[in-house]
């Protein structure tokens, strides 16, 4: 069966049995014959059948792999576009998606809903095996998981769209169902926090058992449905505002942290960072210890945890062109379509590099205008490498990047490191929880993430004393829920930062994985209002809570943007952030202004802002049919 499902998943077998065919060119939901599994089929009861059926649902899902990274980053502010770039690149950048796209294809979301309705209409999750364990609900749990999370990525894209959960078989249903419920995504994430809530937990960690295929370990082919809860619940906290959903969303991350590896072992942050080389006193060189976010081993201390497979090579189906867009190869003449923008140097270069002494009692900063953008966070100078060719028949020199985290190719011997779309990793969970936490109310929770790292200890002395008001303590309450038992989370210590870190010491702030050593960087602090300063004591005081709630917001925005640039996140992070603004539009609108860049003309980019400050200019609209 497992060699069936790898044939399947190659895009070498042909689906049969399916008798509805949707055949009008201009619906969205206009899908060939192969688009619904066993369409024949009342029920999906064996083996062969559902194996088939959930993984040309993974097929489905790879060719939303690209877009999902370029929808992203192409309209965020963190990249700028070349003059290689191509004409639906640069629509995208500009907010000015037409209907012959390449890129705005909805027909392909509803592919994988389509299907995804189907199984979970049709697949038999009563059925028991001689132990009386259900045999297919591994698969129903994670096939409505890909569901919500293909439901929220259509939504983020378009605004408002058709929304139906059951199979359309016909060319009538599919007509129907176009125009007969649009959601928008409150109401998409309302819908999905409750279709998932009825899962048992044990499924939040438990998938499909189809071992190795293609060299993939097949549970990172899925998505963990308390990543999934988590990631509904703060958006819809985005929208309302609401405490309770940001505590949900917060839970439900360290639910995932929590079970990630089994309830007696951990998963930590672990000591991943880049720092200058101690014995070097000209701030040009630098070592690494653990800082690889490319690896696809599904290890305890991995940081991958999703991707969507795809091919290998150009004449395969599903060939990712994330590299060649990215980096320079021979397959572009060495000209990369999409390059760091301006704001992204700017975030980058303006943190404060903290490097302590020898014996941790004073610290000095990385000065300003080193090389290849070697002064502030390192992270940008550690992903994107600089260099040139020459071209083999005239001689000139050819300019050429490498982004590596979309596989780094070697320009000579073009090497390919991955052919997979890395969607959630470790540090996406603990940001997207500290957001949570904050927004909730905890903005020293939140902080602590950023600048420490967690265990129980550090909750204990540094967080809960915060939050003690109240007879009921209900907020200290909630935040002893965040169980990181000290054996088996010890933080790092400047001790550790300056010597050889001691075994067991596992969790450090996420800031430190670029800026130093953030716990001494006193331009990198918890904010508090001055109250009196004389020779004998300095006075501080709390600011207000939303006060602290703003200036941790504006922290972990940057923070997302210094670890997750080039991922295909920071548009939708922006968006969440706008979102809990009084002015979402004027938010937007200023954030990708700010990207600057030879492609960006200040005309085009004023034109930019001026029609982002409409929310409805945010999405991607279809021939009328879906968007705004």
């Amino acid at each position: 069966m497992i060699t069936k499902a790898y044939k399947f998943f190659c895009g070498c077998l042909v689906f049969c049995g399916v008798t509805a065919t949707l055949t009008s060119c201009d619906d969205f939901f206009s899908q060939d014959s192969n688009d619904v599994l066993y369409a024949d089929k009342e029920h999906l009861n064996n083996a062969v059948d559902t194996i088939y059926s959930v993984t040309g649902i993974l097929t489905k899902l790879q060719t939303l792999a690209d877009r999902t990274i370029l929808f992203g980053e192409v309209r965020g502010d963190l990249v700028d576009l070349t003059s290689v770039a191509s004409d639906d690149l640069r629509e995208l950048a500009t907010f000015s998606v037409s209907d012959d796209n390449k890129y705005n294809v909805p027909s392909d979301y509803y592919a994988v809903i389509n299907n995804c309705n189907y199984f979970i209409a049709h697949a038999d999750t009563a059925l028991r095996n001689n132990s009386n364990q259900n045999i297919f609900m591994k698969e129903y749990a994670a096939v409505k998981a890909i569901r919500a999370w293909t439901y929220l990525q259509l939504v983020l894209n378009y605004g408002q769209v058709p929304f139906y959960t059951e199979p359309l078989l016909s060319k009538e249903e599919a007509e129907a169902a176009e125009t007969a419920n649009i959601a928008d995504l409150q109401t998409i994430c309302s819908y999905f926090i409750n279709d998932l809530a009825p899962l048992p937990a044990r499924y939040n960690t438990e998938t499909p058992g189809y071992r190795t295929i293609r060299n993939v370990e097949s549970k990172m082919l899925f998505f963990p449905l308390s990543v999934i809860r988590g990631d509904l619940y703060l958006w819809r906290a985005s929208i309302t505002g609401s405490k309770e959903d940001y505590r949900q969303a917060a839970l439900n991350y360290y639910q995932y942290i929590a079970e990630r590896n089994g309830t007696s072992t951990a998963y930590p942050t672990t000591l991943s960072y880049i720092r200058w080389d101690p014995r070097s006193s000209t701030w040009n060189s630098s070592e690494s210890r653990n800082w690889d976010i490319s690896s696809e081993k599904f290890e305890d201390t991995g940081e991958l945890i999703t991707m969507i497979a795809g091919d290998s090579i150009p004449s395969e189906g599903h060939y990712s062109e994330l590299c060649d867009l990215f980096s320079s190869c021979n397959r572009n003449q060495y000209k990369a379509s999409i390059t760091p923008s301006q704001r992204m140097i700017d975030i980058s270069e303006s943190q404060a590099y903290c490097h302590p002494s020898y014996d941790g009692s004073s610290v000095e900063y990385a000065p300003p205008g080193l090389p290849d953008h070697q002064s502030g966070d390192l992270r940008l100078w550690n992903v994107w490498e600089k260099s040139f060719e020459r071209d083999r028949i005239t001689g000139d020199r050819i300019e050429t990047q490498d982004i590596s985290k979309w596989g780094f190719s070697n320009t000579r011997q073009d090497i390919r490191r991955s052919r997979n779309v890395h969607i959630y990793r470790r540090m996406m969970v603990y940001l997207r929880m500290a957001e949570a936490l904050n927004g909730a109310g905890y903005p020293r929770m939140a902080y602590q993430i950023l600048s420490e790292g967690l265990s129980n200890r550090e909750i204990q002395y540094s967080v809960i004393p915060y939050y003690m008001t109240g007879e009921d303590r209900s907020d200290s309450l909630f935040l002893a829920r965040f169980d990181f038992p000290d054996s088996r989370y010890e933080v790092m210590t400047i001790g550790d930062w300056v010597a050889t870190p001691s075994a067991d010491c596992n969790m450090m702030g996420v800031h430190t994985r670029g800026s130093g050593w953030t716990p001494m960087n006193e331009y990198y602090q918890f904010p508090l209002r001055l109250i009196e300063e004389n020779d004998s004591m300095t006075i501080y005081a709390e600011y207000p809570l939303d006060y602290q709630q703003a200036y941790v917001d504006s922290l972990l925005l940057n923070e997302e943007a210094l670890e997750f640039a080039f991922e295909g996140t920071r548009f939708y992070d922006i968006m969440r952030f706008a979102l809990r603004q009084s002015n979402p539009g004027s938010f937007m609108a200023e954030h990708i202004y700010a990207r600057r860049g030879e492609a960006n003309r200040p005309e085009v980019q004023a034109e930019i802002k001026n029609s982002l400050t409409d929310q409805r200019n945010w999405y991607l609209r279809w021939k009328g049919k879906i968007g705004y």
